[in-house]
């Protein structure tokens, strides 16, 4: 069952007083490399630093007052982990994280400081899903999945809801794929409110899973996902699959390469720090210049949380 209009209405409603209107930038450059008039949605200055604050917000609203006393619980590598901590605190309700024992100092650190309580898991799936399950039986807290939830997919689309205020005759918006959470919400939103805008995915070759999916009809897996684009290192769900395969047409693969010169080139001209999963669509677009050729495209920057350390350029 696809979300209706009025529920799309209704998260950009709930959503839009606990987060940043965050910028729409240009770069004469860029547009120049692409052949096309490119408009960045900067999540990447949202709280946080990621779009994820915003299904995490229109989640945790969602909830009974009842289930909002007990807390919430989810597993996170990095950035809903830091999402759904902020949200929960700005809401005074309590957040349990598990946290795979491999995931960054960094972003542990920043879910401490918005008042998230860690539980380390080993680093498999399994194990961060066997954690998360013994919270919930302890506290009675209500698990929120990062991508796979109908409020968090329609927080997610209110960035582009935002972005479509701003500018109407968008011929295509493009987002990088991961759990699928980001896409369905930007492809419901554009569904309702700007038909003509077609949502497309970026996605690397190296974890092409929500590629393959499209092929096949049904959710496939990863085998391995070693890429660079580390917030893309997650698959598809039964309850964001449905939406992606009715309303995005087409998911574009990038190398590896494509990425990382696509990331390169938003800091050099832009001025902007992105995470490598941001780079994903402009690399997309570049990489298919010739179909976009002469289009006005948005484009939404996932979110800048980077390890310094790690930079691949």
């Amino acid at each position: 069952m696809i979300p209706s209009k009025e529920e799309v209405l209704a998260a950009y409603k709930r959503v839009r007083p606990f987060v940043h209107q965050t910028p729409v930038l240009t770069s004469t450059l860029l547009n120049n490399l692409a052949e096309a008039k490119l408009y960045f949605k900067c999540e990447n200055f949202q709280k946080m630093g990621a779009f994820k604050m915003r299904g995490a917000i229109n989640a945790i609203q969602q909830l009974s007052e009842t289930q909002k006393q007990t807390g919430v619980v989810t597993h996170s590598s990095g950035n809903f982990a830091q999402a759904l901590s902020l949200a929960a605190k700005n809401l005074g309700v309590k957040a349990y994280i598990v946290m795979p024992s491999n995931a960054p100092k960094v972003k542990k650190e920043a879910v401490k400081e918005y008042g998230g309580i860690i539980t380390e898991s080993q680093p498999t799936l399994d194990d961060r899903e066997r954690e998360a399950n013994q919270i919930q039986k302890e506290t009675g807290a209500t698990f929120i999945h990062p991508s796979n939830n109908t409020d968090v997919i329609l927080g997610q689309g209110t960035a582009a809801i935002e972005l479509m205020k701003k500018h109407s005759d968008l011929d295509y918006i493009l987002t990088p794929v991961g759990g699928g959470g980001l896409i369905a919400g930007t492809a419901l939103a554009a569904h309702y409110l700007s038909p003509t805008c077609k949502v497309l995915g970026g996605e690397p070759f190296k974890a092409d899973d929500a590629w393959r999916s499209l092929q096949t009809g049904k959710i496939e897996a990863n085998e391995t996902a070693n890429t660079v684009a580390d917030g893309l290192r997650t698959n598809l769900g039964d309850q964001n699959f449905p939406i992606i395969n009715k309303l995005v047409p087409e998911i574009v693969r990038v190398e590896e390469t494509e990425i990382i010169t696509a990331m390169g080139l938003i800091w050099e001209r832009m001025k902007i720090i992105v995470e490598p999963s941001s780079a994903v669509p402009l690399a997309a677009v570049l990489k298919k210049q010739t179909f976009f050729s002469n289009k006005k495209i948005g484009i939404i920057i996932s979110g800048g949380n980077v390890d310094l350390k790690n930079l691949p350029f």
